[in-house]
């Protein structure tokens, strides 16, 4: 069994999960098979099971299937389902990782939604709870929130000025990085800043961190945890989000960052109780009259 464990660890590194899974088959055990064979035959469920459910699914213990993924050089379930959803990511650069160059209409229509809801699963079991109920307080008593990203994440801090926007609290937010640097100087003890980035290694919003910081103001990142970026921030929101932007389109992260935001601007509603949620449906009536009434099917 040692031998074998070391074979998968030394002749695989270039392959993702389910390669090694297929291709050293024959050196797990027999219950170790059963594993393998009910993974390789919908690795999309297995990313959304339990471990219970999914030893259940094998008829084996759940030791076994912990055992199974550490011979896969994996830290254990949660570790290897992360790996499982970068595998089911393969594919064509800049375009996306799960997209084959040949693939059709149905069938990269197929593969995007599938890998971006692997991914999203990934994400939401990567969320700090804690952090969420952390950062809600910190929002709902900001003297002013600013929204910061670059890219495609810049997109997404313009989405948390949609949404926050309707709070009654000042909102900022600035595409262009000169305009982002000139508000953290102006930053103070009641400010809150959010900076976005899913690989938390963009020169330009690290800086942004640092002066916002020096101002007093409290740096929330939405980025990788460990980056940059993080080690700049009060509080890190991170999300394991199996994709690699540096060579891919940025798809899967960018729907966990929207994702995100959405959780956050409902804490803040919810914590504001129900006086807040009246005036919000206040807001949402003034907009009817700039919309079509929906027609009968």
């Amino acid at each position: 069994m040692g031998k074998h464990t070391i074979l998968l660890k030394c002749n695989c590194k270039n392959m993702n999960i389910l390669e090694k899974i297929t291709q050293h088959k024959s050196a797990f055990s027999k219950s170790e098979r059963k594993v393998a064979e009910v993974i390789l035959a919908n690795p999309q469920s297995a990313i959304h099971s339990s471990i219970a459910t999914l030893a259940k699914m094998s008829d084996v213990s759940e030791p076994t299937v912990n055992r199974f993924c550490r011979r896969l050089d994996t830290k254990g379930f949660p570790d290897f389902k992360l790996h499982l959803a970068q595998s089911l990511a393969n594919g064509t650069p800049y375009v996306n990782r799960h997209v084959d160059e040949n693939d059709g209409p149905d069938e990269y229509t197929t593969k995007i939604f599938e890998s971006t809801m692997a991914s999203l699963e990934v994400a939401r079991q990567s969320v700090c709870v804690n952090t969420v109920n952390r950062v809600v307080d910190l929002l709902t008593q900001a003297q002013r929130i600013s929204f910061f990203g670059l890219g495609a994440s810049a997109s997404v801090a313009h989405d948390a000025l949609n949404k926050f926007f309707r709070f009654n609290v000042p909102v900022v937010y600035f595409e262009d990085i000169l305009m982002q640097r000139m508000s953290c100087m102006n930053c103070g003890s009641g400010d809150v800043v959010v900076l976005i980035s899913h690989t938390g290694r963009t020169k330009s919003l690290v800086e942004i961190a640092q002066i916002a910081k020096t101002n007093d103001a409290t740096v929330v990142g939405i980025t990788s945890a460990n980056s940059p970026l993080a080690q700049e921030c009060t509080y890190v929101l991170s999300l394991e989000v199996p994709e690699d932007t540096d060579m891919y389109m940025p798809m899967a992260s960018r729907i966990a960052q929207l994702t995100l935001i959405d959780v956050l601007a409902t804490g803040f509603t919810l914590r504001r109780g129900n006086k807040f949620r009246e005036n919000l449906k206040r807001v949402k009536d003034t907009l009817r009259g700039s919309r079509f009434e929906k027609r009968g099917s």
